[in-house]
């Protein structure tokens, strides 16, 4: 297997510090716009990894770099906007693809928030015949959420339950940074994306439809001490993801955002500051939402000021095989003092970074295998989340 990796940002940072330790590849190229950070991201990891320099913007580059390096795997590592290049790049080549957001949702023009517009992953699934024909899989949304997450979702359906009534996905930290007032864990360019987007929500027999941001709030109670955290609707890839494989009645993502983290959205949205658009300052052309990412800390640089612990999971309700009502909570907890002493990188990072390195490793061995565009929970869990216990973080269950 030789992976391209494009994106060394906190999230392929992190994924170089946990393949180094695995020997299911030959050769990973780890490749940035910025080339010294790309250099920084391999250093010290031996030969099998080499840095290089791309315009993920363009299919085109993304291919040669493919072509160059023989490459037979290429992870997506960047944010969202360069879903469709790097896709229609790895294809080009000849290479199978992996990615962790999906390509973009555009709004309903009439009815934002009562029926979907392009859904996220629609320009993707839209070329899956194509991906299909050629023998070749694009592996989509397998990060931690979208990713993890789905796993979840497809164990649940397939060993716990024999029928369900909803997947609803739960995200909650209690992480605290030292020394910033304001500073999220995770790229603030792709937080606003989802939060600020319509929520959607998929429900049998209605299909998927959409709602107001930040709706139906409700306290969900974490594991690990971690608490309770009242959590949201917002937008994200497993709504979209997980009715196309798993039956159930409903399916929602909910994300514990917390009160001055919504105040700010709602601030950033209600000044244009959250526009992709460019607008002319000065003598400078620039997108609102790039300054204020441009304003803010850097994720991944914020671990040795980081203190808490991060849980993504699946809340699963239904009938349980043995006929009986049945609530289980299917997680994975990540301490940022674990992983910073560990691995040397923060919590949300290490989290999402770890489960696309876990499915490179099964796709490497066999344990996965598939054609076409298909996401998590198309695939066997077993082997998932076995492997990801493998690793040293194992994931967990509660009965509520």
């Amino acid at each position: 297997m030789r992976i391209l990796l494009v994106g060394a940002g906190g999230v392929g940072s992190a994924a170089v510090a946990i393949a180094a330790r695995r020997p299911f590849f030959e050769t990973m190229v780890v490749a940035d716009h910025d080339a010294a950070r790309a250099s920084r991201a391999v250093e010290g990891r031996g030969e099998r990894f080499v840095a290089a320099r791309v315009d993920a913007s363009s299919a085109e580059a993304v291919a040669a770099l493919c072509r160059e390096h023989r490459i037979t795997h290429v992870l997506n590592a960047v944010d969202p906007r360069f879903v469709m290049p790097i896709f229609e790049g790895a294809f080009a080549a000849g290479a199978d693809y992996l990615d962790m957001a999906m390509s973009l949702s555009r709004p309903h023009p009439r009815r934002p928030y009562a029926e979907t517009g392009v859904k996220l992953g629609d320009e993707q699934f839209a070329l899956a015949d194509r991906w299909q024909a050629a023998g070749r899989l694009a592996l989509c949304g397998i990060g931690v959420e979208p990713g993890l997450s789905d796993v979840f979702a497809r164990y649940a359906a397939d060993e716990l339950f024999a029928s369900i009534d909803e997947i609803g996905v739960r995200d909650g930290a209690n992480l605290t940074v030292d020394g910033y007032d304001f500073a999220p864990s995770f790229s603030i360019w792709t937080t606003i994306e989802e939060c600020l987007n319509p929520p959607v929500v998929w429900e049998a027999g209605r299909g998927w439809y959409t709602t107001e941001p930040f709706s139906e709030p409700e306290v969900f109670e974490f594991p690990e001490g971690i608490g309770p955290v009242e959590c949201v609707n917002v937008e994200h890839e497993e709504v979209l993801l997980i009715p196309r494989w798993v039956p159930a009645r409903r399916v929602t993502f909910k994300y514990g955002l917390g009160d001055e983290f919504i105040q700010v959205l709602r601030t950033l949205h209600k000044l244009g500051l959250d526009s992709t658009s460019p607008v002319r300052v000065g003598g400078v052309t620039v997108s609102p939402r790039d300054v204020v990412a441009a304003c803010l800390p850097d994720p991944a640089t914020l671990g040795d000021r980081m203190r808490g612990k991060t849980c993504a999971g699946t809340y699963v309700t239904g009938t349980g095989v043995d006929g009986r009502p049945r609530r289980v909570y299917l997680y994975h907890v990540v301490d940022n003092e674990w992983s910073m002493r560990e691995y040397g990188h923060q919590a949300v990072v290490w989290q999402t970074a770890v489960n696309p390195v876990v499915a490179l490793e099964l796709l490497a061995t066999g344990a996965w295998t598939g054609a076409g565009v298909l996401g998590p929970e198309a695939l066997p869990p077993k082997p998932f989340l076995d492997l990801l216990t493998g690793y040293g973080s194992p994931w967990g269950m509660e009965e509520r």
